[in-house]
């Protein structure tokens, strides 16, 4: 009969797209309220956006100071200015009730945080770690604050402005506004996108982009909402765009990789991590992410010299000695395997897929008794795994406890029906009973999932010879011979068969 080794599959870090989703349970609530007095070119919407954006400074800036004395955020080494800076892509501000005053032209709003200090605390503590998000979300506050300034200059310019010169002004006064319009959107589907509303992050990221067309940000997280949705071709254009308006954008260059990576377009992925390995070369993740790209194309040793590389900048990554493990399996090194595996173990003890990993690889080695202790350590941590299962049932098998392997397979085919690699197996071990027909319809769903499974033909063949149905085995053999089965092949030219 022929066997299939169980396929080891490759783990891989994802981006983080957005900082966690924390519940908001005991809450805190910042009220302000601002008025803003018209400009000649002011107009409603005009006055709106402006006193928006100063009345979120003021519920910042007190929100702030709160976590800043009563929380966690005092230990974070984080300025003012940072902790205000990181809470706009956190908290959403909530307008209470607003009021245009059209004689003496003031615009008044009433505005609200609501917030539980504590989630807050812990979205600010991971949100500070992405030094490049922190820098992006710097830059566009700082943006906000020189518009803001410039339209205050260009208040007083209007006023005695005449000719091009007012009209010139009055266009720049009007585009700047339209830029603070952008920036709230963006920060509101920030926002969106940390609650996981993918669906209205996007929305709001579109109207920024509405707003400002050059805004290379918003079309960078549109693009990472759009890959929440599972929209990895509109996340690609998103990534594109955001590239076009600025070539020196890693995050761009990586978060299309990774998308070019999920859609099977390893090579296009590799280039997008070169541009980012030349843009940072200091991102661990990008060389685990690039390593990945390799492997899948059976490229074990460049996927290799990226782990390799990850590991250097990042001692600490157990998922990087995972997925070198992985690669020295593969390079046939399995010593050099277990140790990896091992010390991915003892980093994060918590990684089902590395006890599998390392349960095959004393498989192979003929430790049975030691796989079966990391496959049941791994469905402890993940009942679900169905991978789990079959090597268990594997090792089973292995120990000669062909009954208690079909129970494991049974399982797995529960957990992932779909899969004709499991009813192969499950099919070799019935057959193992010489329970040859239930052999024969495992053997069939596997043909039935994967037509081209050359060795389910010629397993499917044996089976039918064993049981006298000469004309079925050879009908198998034909098609195992056709598909390159070397053993069909020989069978055949052996009894001068031309297939």
């Amino acid at each position: 009969m022929k066997l299939t080794l169980t396929r080891i599959t490759l783990a891989f870090f994802l981006l983080v797209l957005f900082v966690p989703n924390f519940t908001f349970a005991e809450t805190k609530t910042f009220t302000k309220e601002y008025t803003y007095q018209a400009g000649d070119e002011d107009s409603k919407n005009s006055c709106r956006v402006i006193a928006l954006r100063e009345v979120k400074r003021l519920l910042l800036e007190e929100l702030g100071t709160y976590l800043e004395s009563e929380t966690e955020v005092k230990n974070f080494q984080l300025t003012k200015d940072q902790i205000v800076t990181l809470t706009a892509g956190i908290v959403r501000t909530e307008l209470i009730e607003e009021k245009w005053n059209t004689q003496n032209l003031q615009y008044w709003l009433k505005a609200k945080i609501t917030a539980n200090p504590q989630d807050v605390t812990k979205a600010i503590d991971s949100l500070r770690k992405d030094r490049e998000k922190v820098k992006e979300l710097e830059e566009l506050r700082k943006k906000s604050e020189e518009l803001l300034k410039e339209n205050e200059r260009l208040t007083i310019e209007l006023k005695t402005a005449k000719g091009n010169a007012k009209k010139e002004a009055a266009q720049t006064y009007k585009q700047n506004i339209d830029n603070l319009s952008a920036t709230e959107w963006f920060e509101r589907g920030y926002e969106l996108g940390i609650s996981g509303n993918y669906s209205n992050a996007a929305n709001a990221f579109s109207k920024a982009i509405e707003l400002n067309p050059r805004l290379a940000k918003a079309y960078n997280n549109r693009g990472l909402a759009y890959a929440k949705l599972g929209n990895d071709q509109q996340a690609i254009k998103d990534y594109s765009k955001a590239i076009d308006l600025n070539p020196q954008d890693a995050k761009a260059y990586y978060n299309r990789g990774f998308a070019y990576y999920k859609l099977g377009n390893y090579q296009q992925a590799i280039e997008d991590y070169n541009t980012t390995i030349k843009l940072k070369p200091q991102i661990a993740i990008v060389y685990t992410n690039r390593g990945n790209a390799y492997a899948e194309l059976g490229n074990y040793q460049q996927a290799l010299n990226n782990y390799n590389k990850t590991i250097e900048l990042d001692p600490q990554d157990a998922m990087a000695y995972f997925n070198r493990g992985i690669a020295h399996f593969r390079l046939g090194d399995k010593q050099q395997a277990l140790k990896d595996f091992n010390k991915a173990i003892e980093l994060n003890p918590q990684i089902a897929e590395a006890y599998i990993a390392r349960g095959a690889t004393n498989a192979s080695f003929g430790n049975y008794q030691q796989a079966l202790k990391d496959y049941n350590q791994a469905i402890e941590l993940n009942p679900k795994n169905a991978l789990a299962y079959n090597n268990r049932g594997d090792a089973y098998a292995g120990l000669g406890n062909t009954q208690q392997a079909i129970k494991d397979y049974n399982k797995a085919i529960e957990l992932d029906p779909q899969n004709a690699n499991k009813y192969f197996i499950r099919g070799n071990a019935y057959f193992n009973l010489r329970i040859t027909q239930q052999a024969i319809k495992d053997w069939n769903k596997t043909i039935e999932l994967d037509p081209l499974y050359a060795a389910a033909y010629f397993n499917r063949g044996v089976a039918y010879g064993n049981i006298g149905d000469i004309k079925q085995k050879i009908e198998n053999f034909i098609i195992a011979a056709r598909l390159g089965d070397k053993d069909a092949q020989n069978f055949l030219r052996s009894e001068g068969i031309v297939w």
